[in-house]
Formats: structure tokens, C-alpha cells, sequence
């Protein structure tokens, strides 16, 4: 057997610990067919947005580590924070904590004031969350975040134009009326990790669509628009942009959310790989081929 073989092996091992330890059965043998799921644009484009994405956040934090607050409006109001990472106590003796509006929550030792090597720093994001490194210094951060930033508008007009040229965003990316109705019944059987057969795994489901869609074609756009707003370059030649997101602080706001909106996402992303067909999966992306599951309820 292969290297690559013996690896995806022991994976599949590993995920069969995984759904042991979750109390789900373990998997049978089905007879499958090979389907081409998807084309070299779609697969190149979609690791160049994951590796961007992942940097963007990393960078991000880093940034956030300079001042580790959120306001809402046209500037900073120090003493009403919408969110807060700090640190608390004296000199001596200080803990790390989290304030979300009126809440506050002791996170020492993860946000506010976080662990490295044995040393308490006060961070608003712990060391290992942060690129390019364990200070916060934000000169560097903005110059990675704004780098990456920019191959990854690239990139995403590029998958903008494909989708668009190819038919691939009215026949797979659109949500449909059908779509919207079934919505229900896919969120059930989603939850219930019963993953489409035969035909119907040719093509995204409604959820699929629809989760896709506003990712892509909603939080897409708004995280680079709220970007460019905290920009007082991008502010002056469009200072609409100020008045669309009611702020610089606003925009910064908005923005982290929509951060963290998209690491929500790929960790459901990443579940229901795991769940369903990991190899299956991940092999669809690298080579294109998908093994499809015959549906026996409809031949």
C-alpha cells in the first residue's frame, strides 16, 4: 500500500474512533459510482480562499490584540465597550477578563490575560491564535492582514466571474423556491446526519445553497466593505462608506462578527465532513472525483 493509502487509512480509522465516541453507528459498505463534483477552477479557487481565510483571521486577532475592545458609532466610548478582553486587578496580581455588554465573565488564562510558558501576558487573544507574532504589534499585523487581504479580493472575483460565466452559481449556488420550502426538512435530516443518495448528492441541497449563498454573496462583500471603511484612506475617496455603517467603530464591530461568522462556518463545514464522508470529501476537492452512494429506495 501507498504512503498516501496507509494515510487515508489510518483517517478513516480515526474517524471511525470519532463516531464510536459520538455513539453513531459504524459505517457499512455501500456501492458507490464515481461522479466528477467538481472542476479544477472551483478546487484551486476554493484552497486559495480556505489558506487566505485562515491567515485573515490569525492576522486579524493580532490586530484586535492592539486594542482589544468594540464600540459601536463614530468613535471609541472607552467606558461602554460592547465587548472587552482586559485584564483586572494590580500589578501583582491581575486576571484576565471578558466583558460582553453587561456581562462580564473571568477568562484567565485564555482571553484578556492568557499563558506563555508558564508567564501570564495580559493579550486579548492567546499567543497561539495570533500571526505573525506574540506581541501585539500592530504595524506588522496590518501588513500581513492587508496583503492577504488583497489576494483574497483577487480570488474572490475570480470565483465571482467563474460562477457567473459557468451557469455553476444559477444551477448550484441559488437558492430555489423548491429550495426555501424543503428548507425545513433539510435542517432535520442534517441534524439527524442523513446525507443525500444517489441523484441528490449530484447537486447542493437547499441548506447547502443557502448557507453557501449568504457566506459567499452576503458576508463576502460586507467583511471587505466594513474592512475598507476602518481604512481613513478608503474613508476619504468614499465617505459614504462611514454613512452606510454608521462609523469606523461600527464598521470594526461589524466586521468581527462577520470574522467569526465565517469560523463558525467552516467548523460546521468541517463537522459535517467529518460526519458524512471525509475522505469522500476531501478527495472530491483535490482530484474532483466524488464516490456517489446509490440510492436503493430509488434504484
Amino acid at each position: 500500500m501507498s504512503s498516501t493509502g496507509e494515510a487515508l487509512g489510518k483517517f478513516d480509522e480515526w474517524i471511525g474512533m470519532v463516531r464510536a465516541r459520538l455513539g453513531l453507528r459504524p459505517r457499512e459498505p455501500k456501492e458507490t459510482y464515481p461522479f466528477y463534483r467538481h472542476t479544477i477552477p472551483v478546487r484551486v479557487l476554493h484552497w486559495i480562499n480556505a489558506i487566505c481565510m485562515v491567515m485573515m483571521l490569525l492576522t486579524g486577532l493580532q490586530i484586535f490584540n492592539a486594542h482589544p475592545a468594540l464600540y459601536w458609532g463614530k468613535s471609541a466610548d472607552f467606558d461602554h465597550p460592547i465587548l472587552s478582553m482586559t485584564a483586572q486587578g494590580t500589578a501583582e496580581h491581575y486576571w484576565g477578563v471578558t466583558q460582553i455588554g453587561p456581562w462580564t465573565f473571568n477568562t484567565d488564562g485564555v482571553f484578556g490575560v492568557s499563558d506563555t510558558d508558564g508567564v501570564k501576558t495580559v493579550r486579548g487573544f492567546p499567543e497561539w491564535a495570533t500571526f505573525p507574532g506574540p506581541s501585539p504589534n500592530l504595524a506588522i499585523g496590518r501588513l500581513w492582514h492587508f496583503f492577504i487581504a488583497w489576494i483574497l479580493v483577487l480570488n474572490g472575483l475570480a470565483y465571482f466571474a467563474w460562477v457567473f460565466w459557468s451557469g455553476h452559481f444559477r444551477k448550484e449556488l441559488l437558492p430555489t423556491k423548491q429550495n426555501l420550502k424543503d428548507l425545513p426538512h433539510e435542517i432535520v435530516t442534517h441534524a439527524q446526519l442523513k446525507f443525500p443518495k444517489g441523484e441528490a448528492a449530484k447537486h447542493y441541497n437547499g441548506l447547502q445553497r443557502l448557507t453557501y449563498f449568504v457566506a459567499i454573496f452576503v458576508f463576502g462583500p460586507l467583511i471587505v466593505l466594513t474592512g475598507l471603511t476602518m481604512s481613513p484612506t478608503m474613508d476619504s475617496a468614499f465617505p459614504i462608506l462611514l454613512w452606510v455603517f454608521g462609523g469606523r467603530q461600527s464598521a470594526r464591530t461589524i466586521h468581527f462578527i462577520l470574522a467569526f461568522s465565517f469560523l463558525g462556518f467552516f467548523i460546521v463545514h468541517m463537522l459535517a465532513l467529518l460526519l458524512s464522508h471525509p475522505i469522500n470529501g476531501l478527495r472530491s476537492m483535490i482530484t474532483g472525483r466524488f464516490a456517489i452512494e446509490k440510492d436503493d429506495a430509488h434504484g
